[in-house]
């Protein structure tokens, strides 16, 4: 979605490019100290894919029927570092739900393990670790500069281990869409009565954002902030309870500038 080299594919070749051949694996970890982040693109020469089994250059993903793993070989950027290890996801459950997120239904969103369990077990740099975690899908069938602007999007964990996610599409526009829905440790999912919008302070970058809140917001974390999408952890009150939110804003127009465009290489490189 964020890949400048397919947009450029694009451009080059009327419009269409094989997405196969622009594959990353992002990795960000957030220490008290620093953040190590790679998000390398491999071209198709060095991404395979087959049933349960999906590898991007040196990196690879292994659905085991039971677990994800993800065997990870990075290099971080822009200054060079190891990030080696695996880590494991279990899903508590697993959910087949899907909602579109236009009036067209070009562009999907659903979790698969809104609920699951975490191992982290690298060698570099040197961190094992476990917790709760989720795991979502996003699909289109267009490029997303067709359909957004901008959106707000968050995910909390609730008090009994269940999972809400509010996704604020186009707020205060005319085409606004939101989704508030509550994944149940049964395997349900209801919508919810979203609280109304709380304004955020405006981010390094000068990046507007929102929260929906039953109460006033506070900032603990800023883990990302780029000119286009930033993403950090909150406190708020949803559903009754106070909870903290991993929550993520993405402005389209300046993803797909010419300036942040050509920015971009030097946090995603590109190996083919």
């Amino acid at each position: 979605m964020f890949s400048p080299y397919y947009a450029w594919a694009r451009r080059r070749q009327g419009g269409v490019a094989d997405p196969e051949n622009h594959c990353a694996l992002n990795v960000a970890l957030y220490g008290p100290r620093n953040t190590c982040w790679s998000m390398t693109e491999r071209g198709s020469r060095l991404n395979h894919r087959e049933r349960e089994w999906l590898t991007i250059g040196p990196s690879q993903l292994h659905w085991t029927g039971e677990s994800l793993d993800i065997h990870i070989d990075e290099v971080t950027v822009p200054l060079p570092r190891r990030i080696r290890g695996r880590v494991r996801l279990h899903p508590q459950q697993l959910f087949g739900f899907s909602t579109a997120l236009d009036a067209s239904g070009r562009h999907r969103w659903g979790p698969l393990a809104p609920q699951a369990r975490i191992e982290v077990d690298l060698q570099s740099p040197a961190q094992r670790w476990s917790g709760h975690a989720y795991l979502d899908s996003n699909e289109g069938d267009e490029p997303i500069d067709r359909a957004f602007t901008e959106w707000d999007w968050s995910r909390s964990r609730l008090r009994d281990g269940s999972t809400a996610v509010l996704y604020d599409l186009e707020p205060g526009q005319e085409g606004a869409r939101l989704l508030a829905l509550h994944f149940g440790l049964d395997g349900a999912v209801r919508p919810f009565d979203a609280p109304p919008p709380q304004a955020l302070p405006r981010t390094a970058w000068r990046l507007p954002r929102r929260m929906r809140s039953e109460t006033d917001v506070r900032l603990v974390r800023q883990l990302e902030d780029t000119p286009f999408y930033q993403r950090c952890m909150l406190q708020n009150r949803l559903m009754g309870e106070n909870v903290i939110s991993f929550h993520e804003t993405l402005n389209v127009p300046r993803l797909v500038s010419p300036v942040v465009q050509a920015m971009l290489p030097w946090r995603m490189p590109r190996r083919r």
